[in-house]
């Protein structure tokens, strides 16, 4: 069993953007591979150091993914991560939180906001 809520980290930009247009199209490197990558709350602080660490202007969205589609592929050693083929729309989009940088060039992700999954 998937769990219903995962999470998308983006640019706070890209965000207010996408709130704009009504739609999430996902961020350059989604564009790229042609779907939306996610993360569980389960790898999501691995995510974050892996791939945006030190960038500032970051939030966290959490999507309610019970009415997408979404495709569990193996990715970083073989765990599954959730994937959109799709735009996503915003009504999925339950919460989104400003990231902190930390000292260390980590960001803060408090576990009241993973508190969904």
């Amino acid at each position: 069993m998937h769990p219903r809520f995962i999470y998308k980290v983006c640019d706070v930009g890209l965000w207010q953007d996408a709130q704009k247009v009504g739609v999430f199209r996902g961020a350059d490197i989604d564009l790229q591979d042609g779907y939306i990558h996610f993360s569980t709350a389960d790898q999501l602080r691995d995510t974050l150091a892996r791939h945006f660490a030190g960038r500032r202007n970051l939030c966290l969205l959490t999507i309610d993914s019970a009415s997408l589609d979404i495709k569990w592929e193996p990715a970083r050693g073989g765990a599954l991560f959730p994937h959109l083929y799709a735009l996503l729309p915003l009504h999925s989009v339950v919460t989104c939180h400003v990231l902190e940088l930390a000292a260390d060039g980590l960001h803060t992700v408090l576990d009241s906001w993973l508190a969904h999954s």
